[in-house]
């Protein structure tokens, strides 16, 4: 692996946020993003790589702009692919370091800071860090149960695998990008982000978790409603068939779980709606999955987002 940074030099960090149709969540992100407490170690700066072919991020990135000390570079990649946005974004960024975040999620004030200090006291490649749900208002008490916003953590230091690799809450040392082409394949419509880990682990870069490098998740009452989760589930499931490493083996996992689910509805159901809820989202995944096969399309859009 290649040295780690050296002393003596002030690092510059581009963090770059996909987003699509999000104004109000992206405005709270970029004002968060504006009172990062970087301990003089680093400057920074945002991309913004809007896949909206209407440019729906452009109002709130301009007032941003103008208003804040920190730079911004607006973009736009009007084919929707979350793939290609991150390409994008990786294309307008510069500097030592490449950060993301996603435009629904908002970090805390030493964020960034706490990614930095991690990655270069482990001499590593990259950070990943945890991202809480964050509600408003009062959530139902099932949501709260169900855990449907809660995401696995681990302790800091561990040195992470592809399967655990996300690009909500990660700083990446842009030597990693230095080989050109797209570091995001496009024929991932869904795991676009553990496959790029998986090539670069392959590749010997090394990651690691942060569990103090906190981002927040914004988790509005339209995600409490459960036409969302079950729309969202079957759209995972959908565009998962694409997935270069969907086989066999996921369809006969499918094929079996959609009969066993929907038998064991009604007695998930007597022990909580949270439960019940669970199972059906679980359900709803592998049905897209089976419609998609069928050449069914439940889900039209490329992302929910009510």
């Amino acid at each position: 692996m290649p040295p780690g940074v050296r002393t003596g030099e002030t690092k510059h960090i581009s963090v770059c946020v996909c987003t699509y149709k999000r104004p109000d969540l992206l405005k709270r992100l970029l004002n968060e993003l504006g009172v990062q407490d970087t301990g003089g170690l680093f400057t920074y700066s945002i991309v913004i790589a809007d896949n909206d072919e209407l440019r729906s991020a452009e109002a709130v990135t301009l007032d941003f702009a103008v208003a804040s000390r920190i730079p911004v570079r607006y973009s736009v990649e009007p084919r929707q692919n979350i793939a290609l946005a991150r390409n994008k974004a990786v294309e307008n960024a510069h500097g030592d370091f490449v950060a993301f975040i996603d435009d629904d999620e908002f970090p805390s004030k030493g964020w960034l800071r706490t990614l930095f200090k991690a990655c270069n006291d482990y001499d590593v490649d990259g950070v990943l860090g945890p991202v809480k749900p964050y509600f408003d208002k009062d959530p139902p008490k099932w949501v709260v149960k169900g855990k449907f916003y809660e995401r696995p953590t681990y302790p800091t230091g561990l040195v992470i695998d592809w399967r655990k690799g996300r690009t909500g809450n990660v700083l990446l040392r842009r030597r990693i990008f230095a080989s050109g082409g797209q570091p995001f394949r496009p024929a991932f419509l869904t795991g676009e982000d553990q496959d790029f880990f998986r090539r670069m682990i392959e590749k010997g870069y090394s990651f690691i978790w942060c569990n103090e490098a906190v981002a927040f998740e914004v988790v509005p009452p339209i995600r409490w409603k459960r036409t969302f989760l079950l729309r969202r589930a079957l759209l995972r499931g959908t565009i998962s068939v694409v997935h270069p490493a969907f086989g066999p083996r996921q369809i006969v996992k499918s094929v079996i779980a959609v009969p066993v689910y929907a038998a064991a509805l009604p007695f998930a159901f007597v022990l909580g709606h949270h439960r019940f809820m669970t199972l059906l989202v679980k359900l709803a995944d592998h049905l897209g999955k089976l419609l998609s096969l069928l050449g069914i399309n439940p889900i039209r859009e490329s992302y929910v987002t009510e």
